[in-house]
């Protein structure tokens, strides 16, 4: 009796149960078919990539046939668009190294005369706007004038009269000494230089530059227009010399660094100069001598050469950072008493 119930049961639900598997089945195709489309999209990607890495490996063989695996720094240079850059740094080494093997100078320099020969020295006579009556004095002596300044010249010396322009450029000074210039032609004007006695350690390096861009000399001498040369001793001394490359020539001295304001020679770089307050070793102002390479070294760095208070001091610092050679020629102590000086006071 117990089995009955059981089989009964057993036969009215054979319908249901059919119908069951059924219903499980669609859900079943449905998972199928998504797994199918899942799968043709994933192998469609797949093949994609493949066919990318084909080309993009196709690519690279190609242009690794054709250019270098390492780039060389022409090819950066290229790609950085510095090609011209390049050009001009091999250009400036190649003018450095012209200028080097010419003592310095980069260029041409105009000389006096119809000679190629390189003149003995280059002789620059500082002056100022009042000073004409001390250049008519000095015409009518030691300097010639005229048709003998130009006999000079053929020996090998060049004089001129060195002065700047006004502060007020144009006015009656700066005219003035155009006409008398026009008249004597024994005049270089500094036309960058404002001439005043502070700017005097600057007067130096302007002159010394245009005279080496101005002639070809062995010798380039600062005078003041306070004393009186002997020309001709001057010009024996510097003949015996000819050809002495780094010579730094003159009345050589030192003395105390003024470090007090308001007194006569006040040095306001005074702290520089350490804790005795020495001055270096130099050449007095009024009488300088600079072989040729040294009056190049200062046309070629003029513009970071430091200046101080004074011009002989200065011309002094920058000879202490060359290989010059320091000649202190008593001859040239134009307030000394000696029979065979070159100078004297005027």
């Amino acid at each position: 009796m117990d089995t009955l119930p059981t089989t009964s049961s057993s036969k009215r639900g054979g319908g249901g149960g059919r119908s069951k598997i059924v219903q499980t089945s669609k859900p079943s195709l449905l998972l199928a078919f998504f797994s199918c489309v899942a799968w043709l999209y994933v192998a469609g990607r797949l093949w994609q990539d493949v066919e990318n890495r084909n080309l993009l490996a196709s690519l690279l063989k190609k242009n690794s046939s054709q250019r270098p695996k390492v780039l060389t720094v022409e090819d950066k240079l290229m790609v950085l668009g510095c090609r011209d850059l390049e050009r001009r740094i091999v250009e400036a080494e190649m003018e450095l190294s012209l200028a080097k093997s010419q003592g310095y100078l980069k260029g041409q320099r105009q000389q006096t005369g119809s000679s190629d020969r390189r003149l003995l020295a280059v002789i620059g006579v500082y002056t100022g706007f009042g000073s004409k009556l001390k250049r008519n004095v000095f015409r009518g002596s030691w300097m010639p004038r005229g048709d003998a300044l130009k006999k000079l010249e053929e020996r090998g010396v060049v004089i001129r009269f060195v002065i700047g322009r006004s502060p007020n450029r144009g006015d009656s000074l700066d005219r003035n000494i155009n006409e008398e210039n026009r008249s004597t032609k024994d005049f270089l004007i500094l036309e960058s230089h404002e001439e005043a006695q502070e700017e005097l350690p600057k007067k130096a390096k302007i002159f010394f530059s245009m005279a080496v861009q101005n002639w070809d000399a062995d010798f380039y001498v600062k005078v003041d227009d306070s004393i009186d040369i002997d020309l001709e001793g001057l010009i024996a001394l510097l003949d015996r010399r000819r050809g002495q490359d780094g010579a730094y020539i003159g009345c050589m001295k030192s003395g105390d660094v003024i470090s007090e304001e308001g007194k006569l020679w006040y040095e306001p770089d005074w702290w520089k100069f350490g804790d005795e307050k020495s001055y270096f070793r130099h050449a007095s102002g009024s009488l300088v001598i600079l072989s040729k390479n040294l009056a190049q070294y200062i046309n070629i760095n003029s513009v970071s050469l430091k200046t101080y208070a004074y011009d002989d001091t200065t011309l002094g610092s920058w000879m202490m950072g060359v290989q010059s050679t320091y000649i202190d020629d008593s001859r040239l102590c134009c307030s000394s008493i000696s029979k065979d000086k070159v100078c004297s006071l005027a």
